[in-house]
């Protein structure tokens, strides 16, 4: 299921007095999305300030993941994409106001609160922090195009992914995650191979036992990744010694797991609020508040331990309901009212379907597959969008909307071509792509701009109107 427009927040809500909101949250995934359904329930009328681009794409790192198969109410699992979507629609169906942006700034030297987003400030009663936390990465050569094709910063969420079952795999790391991502993964893969930096791990010496003793664990000590190899699917990992003791060997492995900690996207309130020695937010033990009344956090920006989708979720109705309770004591709350009662049900979005020969139509804004790609590439006047993409790619889930609306916007005078690099691997390999989602700008048959990842909508509108009104020549 795609959300295909989010409602988008403008900054005149019913629930604001004088511009001022009840509870704005920053960031998404389960933290973010769950306090939203919980505020929205409340009648707040919350504001999600989604994120974009800063600290990971918006719906967080299960974006980034493809089957789920841990988080409650799903037996045969789900993809992380599908998982984020339902999660939006919910707190969407209840009132959420969505920005699909980056927020810029947070100043919470006075109060209301102001949040900086897309060139307009928000001011905010109540704050809930859900930016969460970025999984370390080595930038190895090949990482970004085999990223969610065999490369994972987290074992337990993906571990068990039937692509990884009864294969060689290998996690990089010396500490006690790295340790017990190993031993986990045993129970998937044919082998797993643990690569250490130094000679010794650093995990507590029961954890570094436990691996030590397992005759489906070989440590490489003294050795580094230094290039992941294949061409859909990690299929090898390019090995150094540290130690300089031997050349450069091929590690043949179809997993590779990153166990190297995690950032807290914590930019935003740096010095406005105590941190832990990690960069963590610091809050009481099992509870959301901050160390300013009114702030409270959720989800893995203040969870240096257990960073899962289930418990971030948890901590997102805990904020929610603190931030609801603190508004409530201190007469802030301004609720609306929702009539009908029940908002109707969260509508469903069928993916687009592949245009053929009955089905194309030359002014349609958005189409699928290489019939509709010829079609238009030859007879088309007019600048041509295309996105690469794949079934189990979040980045592709998320830019896709985003599009849609460019091309909205300019009105048809754009039009917009989706590619399944996996249903069409001919067209992909022809046109160049090694990853998705990749997207290219034609206009009378050139290629006039390519970009690879989730861009700005601002900057890929922007290149569509230098086609359209190109300088004019001194």
């Amino acid at each position: 299921m795609e959300v295909a427009h989010p409602v988008e927040a403008n900054g005149s809500a019913a629930s604001s007095t004088d511009g001022i909101e009840n509870l704005v949250i920053v960031g998404s995934g389960p933290a973010g999305y769950t306090a939203a359904i919980y505020a929205a329930r409340a009648n707040l009328n919350p504001i999600v300030i989604t994120g974009f681009q800063l600290g990971g794409i918006a719906g967080g790192q299960l974006m980034t993941t493809t089957h789920v198969e841990n988080f409650p109410g799903f037996p045969d699992g789900i993809l992380g994409p599908d998982l984020m979507d339902r999660l939006q629609a919910q707190a969407v169906r209840w009132g959420t106001r969505l920005i699909e942006a980056d927020a810029e700034a947070i100043d919470l030297s006075q109060r209301p609160f102001k949040v900086s987003v897309e060139g307009r400030t928000l001011r905010t009663h109540a704050l809930i922090l859900a930016t969460g936390a970025s999984a370390n990465r080595l930038h190895l050569v090949g990482e970004d195009r085999l990223w969610s094709r065999g490369i994972s910063a987290c074992a337990i969420c993906d571990g068990a992914t039937p692509q990884f079952r009864n294969e060689e795999l290998a996690v990089i790391g010396g500490g006690d995650s790295a340790c017990e991502e190993a031993v986990y993964l045993t129970k998937y893969g044919s082998h797993v191979h643990l690569i250490v930096r130094s000679g010794a791990l650093r995990a507590s010496k029961a954890m570094a036992d436990r691996v030590l003793a397992n005759p489906s664990i070989t440590v490489h000590w003294h050795c580094q990744a230094v290039e992941a190899l294949g061409s859909d699917w990690l299929d090898g990992l390019k090995l150094e010694a540290t130690d300089g003791s031997e050349q450069g060997s091929v590690l043949a492995v179809r997993g590779l797991f990153y166990a190297i900690g995690h950032t807290p996207n914590t930019q935003l309130v740096q010095g406005q609020l105590p941190l832990d020695g990690r960069g963590y937010l610091q809050t009481e033990p099992g509870r959301p508040e901050t160390a300013v009344a009114g702030v409270f956090a959720a989800g893995d920006v203040a969870d240096a331990e257990w960073r899962q989708g289930v418990t971030a979720a948890g901590s997102g109705c805990q904020a929610a309901l603190a931030a609801e309770r603190w508004l409530t004591h201190n007469q802030l709350a301004v609720t609306v009212s929702r009539a009908p009662v029940d908002p109707e049900p969260a509508p469903s979005q069928p993916e687009t379907a592949t245009s053929d020969a009955e089905t194309f139509a030359a002014d349609a804004r958005w189409q699928k597959g290489s019939y509709a790609l010829r079609k238009l590439y030859h007879d088309s006047d007019r600048p041509l969008l295309v996105i690469y993409t794949s079934p189990t790619c979040g980045p592709c889930h998320v830019l896709k909307p985003q599009l849609k609306r460019v091309l909205d916007e300019l009105d048809g005078r754009a039009l917009g071509i989706e590619i399944d690099i996996e249903a069409e691997q001919e067209i992909a390999q022809q046109a160049g792509v090694t990853g998705t989602p990749t997207l290219q700008l034609f206009k009378d048959k050139v290629l006039v701009q390519q970009w690879r990842g989730v861009r700005q909508r601002r900057e890929i509108k922007a290149a569509i109107e230098t086609c359209l009104n190109p300088a004019v020549p001194a």
